[in-house]
């Protein structure tokens, strides 16, 4: 799926658009505060000691993917491999194994609420949020949700940790 002439001209207007079952949601681009800790995420982001793993602990920052259900644009999404060359130039349709949020100010609703039942429901396994201005770290999964204060190193199912 190529990105629709709409999408990219908003993106130049610095406006995100992610549909949700249907919902579109617009949203500022992000500001430094936020790119700051997504940065501070993803250097973070390693395979755990604790597993073995075939996970190459791939990242991506800000790009869409496009979901059964929707098109969303995680602030970073882990993969356990690279997307196919064919792949690259286009929304992203492998679904990752995890997705991480970090809130906008305005926009906690959105990242908080509705993000982790989506991303769950579409097969990415762990989901974290993390707020900035509250410090909450907020983890979930199908089974459980947690809730920590930032900083915490974080588990993946796929064998990759955060510290978030």
């Amino acid at each position: 799926m190529s990105l629709s002439p709409i999408l990219l001209q908003a993106s130049e207007l610095g406006i995100r658009l992610e549909i949700v079952n249907g919902l579109h949601i617009w949203e500022a681009q992000p500001v430094y505060r936020h790119q700051k800790h997504i940065e501070r995420i993803v250097n973070g982001i390693a395979k755990s000691s604790d597993h073995q793993t075939e996970c190459g602990c791939v990242h991506a920052v800000d790009v869409y993917i496009q979901f059964p259900n929707g098109l969303k644009r995680p602030d970073i999404s882990i993969f356990c491999r690279e997307p196919s060359e064919e792949e690259q130039d286009s929304a992203l349709t492998m679904i990752p194994e995890a997705v991480i949020e970090v809130v906008s100010k305005g926009y906690e609703a959105k990242d908080l609420e509705i993000g982790p039942p989506f991303y769950l429901s579409q097969g990415v396994k762990d989901v974290i949020v993390f707020d900035p201005l509250t410090l909450l770290v907020l983890h979930v999964r199908k089974d459980r949700t947690t809730r920590q204060v930032s900083p915490v190193i974080i588990e993946l199912e796929c064998g990759c940790q955060v510290m978030a």
